[in-house]
């Protein structure tokens, strides 16, 4: 079979990952690095692809079966604008843009032209959200009543001397609690309401360091997330999971889901439950669910080049990007404001 050409746009530490993972990927193949900079160039002669200044200039000299967008936030609309005007399926970084109107108009144009939009929101590729998404829909815990989701971690001081790391559009809400909240959203449902605070005490940037958010979901189920990059603790996403090599992993877990028939600890898959009646007085039986773990940027991979070859359903569409972008803008609402806000 034909390996599905994939073009990679953006040679940041993201846009790297992606370019290695499709250079090794056996039913892909990198067919370009699109980047500006030295380092665009370097990477492509490291993995053996041709280098472009701009996607204009790699369309006048060779079509991408796919195009994965990993170039700065503020460009993602307009680079996948770009794909869309061209009739080449992306998977857009997260998060999809950096306001909604723009991710609006992203999602609407690639629905009218029906050219597959994709958002790297890869954490659901993952084969352990797989499993847990498994028991929750199995019914095994019951009705899910709450769930509760932490990142507490400590940035080093030196990750700030990048400007814009200081300034509206970054900060952990935008960077990082996107993707607990998009897991969330895959594994329980849509977000209907949303309350937080958010505080910048002890940097003093312009942008918050620590909040504290609480979720209602159409279930009814509530949620409770804390988010500090200025905490010194192992409970987090990347320091739990082992996901991402260059986190040092703890044996900890990152979020707690709770039903009326038993609980679920991420990243361990350890269900909790009463083996007989329903009491706090009888005794816990714990269970730790196995599962095969694979890289979920390179199952990301697999599954675009089954949407490009073979017509294959989104996991995480342009459509889903945007709706948990959705949450994320009413989350700073709500801390800017004091007030709850409503989603739909």
């Amino acid at each position: 079979m034909t390996p599905v050409k994939i073009a990679v746009m953006g040679a940041g530490l993201i846009g790297k990952r992606h370019a290695e993972h499709v250079a090794s990927e056996a039913g892909a193949s990198l067919c370009a690095v699109v980047d500006p900079s030295e380092i665009g160039k370097i990477l492509a002669d490291q993995l053996g692809a041709r280098w472009y200044r701009s996607f204009g200039d790699m369309i006048a000299d060779d079509r991408p079966d796919g195009v994965i967008i990993a170039t700065p936030n503020q460009l993602h609309v307009a680079n996948g604008l770009e794909a869309i005007a061209a009739g080449i399926p992306a998977i857009v970084e997260k998060p999809i843009a950096d306001d909604l109107p723009g991710g609006a108009r992203l999602v609407e144009a690639a629905e009218r032209a029906s050219v597959p939009l994709l958002v790297g929101h890869h954490r659901r590729y993952n084969p352990m959200i797989a499993k847990a998404k498994e028991i929750i829909d199995s019914g095994r815990l019951g009705r899910v009543l709450s769930l509760h989701g932490h990142f507490w971690l400590m940035k080093p001081d030196d990750y700030f001397d990048v400007g814009w790391r200081r300034e509206e559009g970054a900060g952990p809400v935008l960077l990082n609690l996107i993707h607990d909240v998009d897991l969330f959203r895959y594994l329980c449902g849509e977000v209907v309401s949303v309350q937080a605070q958010s505080s910048n005490a002890v940097r003093g940037h312009a942008v918050e360091e620590t909040a504290v958010i609480l979720l209602r979901f159409a279930s009814g189920a509530l949620g409770t997330v804390n988010v500090s990059d200025s905490i010194v603790a192992p409970w987090s996403w990347e320091l739990t999971t082992g996901e991402n090599p260059v986190y040092p992993q703890q044996d900890q877990g990152c979020y707690q889901i709770g039903g009326t028939h038993g609980a679920l600890t991420v990243p361990q898959l350890e269900v909790w439950s009463n083996r007989d009646k329903r009491s706090w007085w009888e005794p816990l039986q714990r269970e730790r669910v196995p599962f095969v773990d694979e890289d979920p940027l390179k199952l990301q991979i697999r599954h675009f080049c089954d949407v490009i070859r073979n017509g294959a359903a989104p996991i995480a569409s342009g459509r889903e990007g945007l709706a948990t972008l959705a949450v994320i803008d009413a989350v700073k609402r709500s801390a800017a404001t004091g007030t709850t806000v409503s989603l739909g």
